[in-house]
């Protein structure tokens, strides 16, 4: 066999270097799949630490009390036309202002008896009352909500209704001759036992005049029917009275 003289093409000297640059090409790729399969090596403990994580955050945010929604007030100005239910919602004002209003010295001071004649008054109470049970009774009820109720809210509406109707009274809204005697006892909500006829005016003939009030029965003791409703033992028909 003829011998190629070295450095001519199809000599060993290019074969040997062909195998040489193959071999180097496949050893970068080896070590290109080595590094990679390093990176992938901890994935697994990754994955499960991630995992974890995810769990612990959603029993954290389990855990977390579910903000409340907004406190809904009942309007007066903007009431159904439902003589029953306006009967019922002026029932539950009237226990409020007995239990809680009408503790305060001021507040007492600023209600005058025809405060049912005064639509804006009533819907001040309500939303007052409304107030009260959301920083008491709701879901978010706190300090800061109690708080902001004594300080704020409620010297507000005293402050409003002082200058509005404090000095008004029932003799103002009809023409016969009211009554002089101070409550005796716990004071009584003033004008209670005109609550169902007025939820019935308000329903049906709210843009007419108001009903007439009727004139104080002399010979019953000032507030017994309002007494009455305010214990519970008349519901509707002890404000009807």
């Amino acid at each position: 066999m003829t011998r190629r003289p070295p450095g001519q093409p199809g000599g060993t000297g290019g074969d040997e270097f062909a195998r040489v640059e193959a071999l180097a090409g496949l050893a970068r790729e080896v070590d290109g799949l080595r590094r990679g399969l390093e990176a992938l090596v901890g994935t697994p403990t990754r994955v499960d630490d991630l995992a974890r994580t995810v769990a612990q955050l959603a029993d954290a945010v389990a855990a977390v009390p579910a903000r409340p929604g907004p406190t809904v007030a009942s309007s007066w100005l903007a009431a159904p036309t439902d003589s029953e239910a306006l009967a019922a919602l002026l029932g539950e004002l009237c226990r409020w202002l007995y239990a809680v209003f009408l503790r305060y010295p001021d507040g007492v001071a600023v209600l005058p008896e025809c405060w049912l004649w005064h639509p804006d008054v009533v819907e001040e109470l309500l939303w007052l009352m409304h107030a009260w049970r959301a920083a008491y009774e709701g879901r978010g009820a706190s300090v800061q909500l109690a708080g902001d109720w004594h300080d704020r809210q409620r010297p507000g509406v005293v402050r409003r209704l002082k200058t509005s109707v404090a000095s008004c009274s029932r003799e103002r809204h009809q023409t016969r001759p009211g009554w002089n005697s101070a409550p005796l006892g716990a004071t009584p909500v003033p004008g209670a036992d005109a609550a169902t006829s007025i939820a019935w005016w308000w329903a049906a003939a709210r843009d007419d005049a108001p009903p007439e009030p009727a004139a104080e029965d002399t010979n019953r003791p000032n507030g017994a029917g309002i007494s009455t409703a305010m214990n519970g033992t008349g519901g509707r028909e002890g404000l009807a009275r």
